[in-house]
């Protein structure tokens, strides 16, 4: 990777669909979900051998930069950027851009979640090297996953065009954006064999970035000029304060990509990709017994004519199942949850319901 190459983690997020383990003083990322390390720090170390430390940049919130920062000792104090209150992944990724471009004129960088599993780290680096090549020529360029199933929980890219040059992989022109579909539409999109899941994980140049944020954002290209005049002087963080908290909520697909015309995707199979989105999906990244199922964590499970069914428990109680088929068992000591697999998508709708009925305890 050249000097100029960056990866930007972004880890402010609350993980609500894996409640009730995943908290707002520990959600997901910092939690170790997927065997001994955090998601945070699995992402960490899958960056190692890329970028130095000195060059990875995490964005995030004060309540859980605390904790990253002892999670991942190596990495500056200086590179955390904490955004006063979340504002979407647009507002992030506009933060990131001037940071950097203050830093290093020439930056291009990598936007990465804090929260994906990727079992394949090495085709994980040939990918963003042949991405960070594609990004030097101007263009904006995502990631794409080789659809598997005909998923509902994920936004598609369909491809178009191959684009020009010796790349490494295989890099095509983005023909559009698909929000989630409905289950028929993805039956058609998965059919069609042009379509990538959009992996939420983008390539650019500083410069390219903010070229769009200026075009499609202008609200947002407003606050981020003020931002960018004090960032490095003692009225930083007065200033960021000042012009964040009015900040519309935007995510940076419906903010910018949809509408950018230089817009790449390399579409991947083979990653071992998931974004660990819901309770269901870590039957995609763990090893399941001979009867499919999976105990994680400290969990004591004694299965009895069970099934596909994932236990995760907190505490040394024992979880004893009996004729049980495709469900979700999870135990937190002060929280438990029990639903069938294919219904895990709706954990969110219980935190909406503890919140608006204040049960902050819970939460």
């Amino acid at each position: 990777m050249s000097e100029h190459h960056y990866a930007v983690i972004m880890a402010g997020g609350g993980g609500t669909r894996l409640w009730p383990v995943s908290r707002k003083e520990k959600p997901k990322q910092l939690l170790p979900l997927i065997g001994q390390e955090t998601l945070f720090q699995s992402t960490v170390k899958r960056l190692q051998n890329l970028f130095p430390p000195e060059r990875i940049l995490v964005v995030t919130i004060e309540e859980q930069a605390k904790e990253m920062k002892l999670q991942a000792p190596e990495i500056p104090v200086e590179n955390y950027l904490i955004e006063p209150a979340p504002r979407g992944t647009a507002s992030v990724v506009g933060l990131a851009a001037i940071a950097l471009k203050k830093r290093d004129p020439n930056a291009c960088m990598a936007i990465l979640p804090s929260d994906h599993f990727i079992r394949n780290v090495d085709l994980f680096h040939y990918l963003l090297k042949t991405a960070f090549d594609v990004a030097e020529n101007n263009y904006l360029v995502t990631l794409g996953i080789t659809p598997t199933s005909p998923s509902t929980a994920y936004g598609y890219i369909q491809q178009g065009k191959s684009v020009d040059g010796r790349y490494n992989y295989p890099v095509y022109m983005v023909e559009k954006f698909v929000e989630k579909p409905n289950e028929e539409t993805a039956q058609k999109l998965l059919r069609s064999g042009d379509h990538s899941w959009n992996s939420g994980m983008f390539i650019w140049h500083v410069d390219t970035i903010l070229n769009e944020i200026e075009k499609q954002m202008p609200e947002l290209n407003q606050e981020l000029k003020a931002i960018e005049k004090a960032w490095g002087t003692e009225k930083q963080n007065e200033t960021l304060l000042k012009h964040w908290q009015g900040l519309q909520n935007q995510t940076v697909d419906y903010g910018i990509m949809e509408q950018a015309e230089k817009v790449a995707v390399l579409p991947a199979g083979g990653l071992g990709w998931s974004d660990v989105g819901m309770w269901s999906s870590l039957f995609e990244v763990l090893l399941p017994d001979m009867n499919g199922n999976i105990s994680t964590n400290t969990a004591l499970h004694l299965p009895h004519e069970t099934h596909n069914t994932l236990v995760y428990g907190e505490s040394e109680r024992l979880i004893v199942t009996i004729g049980v088929d495709d469900m979700v068992i999870i135990d937190t000591g002060d929280a438990l949850l029990v639903c069938k697999t294919d219904q895990s998508q709706r954990v969110k709708e219980v935190v909406e319901h503890l919140k608006k009925h204040r049960q902050e305890k819970f939460l």
